[in-house]
C-alpha cells in the first residue's frame, strides 16, 4: 500500500474486472476484462489469418510468411508425433496453439490482461483436450481403450500396483497441462511487475539495474509465451497419438 492509499500489489494485474454485469439466475455471465482479452485474441487471429489468405502471392508478404510458417509448424508437429493419421486433427491443434500463443502475446502489451494466467481458463482448455482425446480413444478402440492402462509385458502380479498408478497419471493430465501454462504466465508477469515497482520507487541512478532486468525479463517472457503454446500443442498431439495407437 502506497502513501496515497493506492494498492500496488504485483497481483493486482490479475484481478477480474466486470465491464457489463449480467446474471442469469444464480449464474454470473458478466463481460470482464478477461472476456475482452479473449475476444481481442480471437479477433487478432481471425484478422491475421484472413489477411494472409487474401494476400497470397509468389513472393509472400511478412503476414503471409508468418501464417505459412505457423501452418507448417503445426502440420509437421502432428506428422512427427501422430503420423499421417494426425492430419484430420490439424484444425483442433492449430486452433489451440494460436489461441494460447496470441493470448500470451496480447498479455505482454501494456495495460492488457493475460487470461492464460488464470487457472480456470487454462484448466478449461486442458479439459477440452482431455475429454476430446478420451472420447476419441473410446470411439477408436471401444472398451479395448482400457488396455492403455496395462503396460505390455508386465507380470500379472504387478497389475494391482501399476494399473492404479497409470489411471491416476492419466487423470492428472488436465491438471498438469493447465498448471504448467498458468504457473509460468503468472510467475513471469508477477516478476516483471515487481521489478517495475523497484524502478518507480528507487532513485534514477539506482533504478537503471532493475530497468535492465525488466528488458531482459520481457524478452524472456516473450520466449516463454511461445514455448508454453508449443508445449500445450505438442502435449495435445501426444495425447491424440496415445488415443489412436495406445501403447
Amino acid at each position: 500500500m502506497s502513501a496515497s492509499g493506492e494498492n500496488h500489489s504485483p497481483l493486482e494485474q490479475f484481478e477480474i474486472t466486470p465491464f457489463v454485469h449480467l446474471e442469469v439466475g444464480s449464474v454470473d455471465l458478466a463481460f470482464t476484462n478477461s472476456s475482452l482479452a479473449m475476444v481481442i485474441t480471437i479477433a487478432v487471429i481471425t484478422l491475421f489469418l484472413t489477411l494472409s489468405v487474401n494476400t497470397r502471392s509468389i513472393i509472400p508478404s511478412r503476414v503471409q510468411l508468418i501464417s505459412e510458417l505457423s501452418y507448417g509448424f503445426i502440420a509437421q508437429l502432428l506428422k512427427d508425433t501422430v503420423g499421417e493419421q494426425g492430419r484430420k486433427y490439424f484444425p483442433f491443434v492449430f486452433t489451440i496453439f494460436m489461441f494460447v500463443l496470441i493470448g500470451n502475446m496480447v498479455g505482454m502489451l501494456p495495460y492488457s490482461f493475460t487470461f492464460t494466467s488464470h487457472i480456470i481458463v487454462t484448466f478449461a482448455l486442458a479439459a477440452i483436450v482431455f475429454i476430446g482425446v478420451t472420447i476419441l480413444g473410446f470411439a477408436k478402440h471401444g472398451m479395448h481403450f482400457f488396455s492403455f492402462f496395462v503396460i505390455p509385458g508386465l507380470p500379472w502380479y504387478m497389475l494391482p500396483l501399476l494399473i492404479p498408478i497409470e489411471v491416476i497419471s492419466y487423470l492428472s493430465r488436465p491438471i498438469s497441462l493447465s498448471v504448467r501454462l498458468f504457473a509460468n504466465m503468472l510467475a513471469g508477469h508477477t516478476l516483471i511487475k515487481v521489478f517495475a515497482m523497484f524502478v518507480i520507487t528507487m532513485p534514477f541512478y539506482s533504478g537503471v539495474l532493475p530497468l535492465a532486468f525488466i528488458v531482459a525479463l520481457t524478452g524472456l517472457e516473450i520466449l516463454i509465451a511461445f514455448l508454453q503454446a508449443y508445449v500445450f500443442a505438442i502435449l495435445t498431439c501426444l495425447y491424440i497419438n496415445d488415443a489412436l495407437h495406445l501403447h
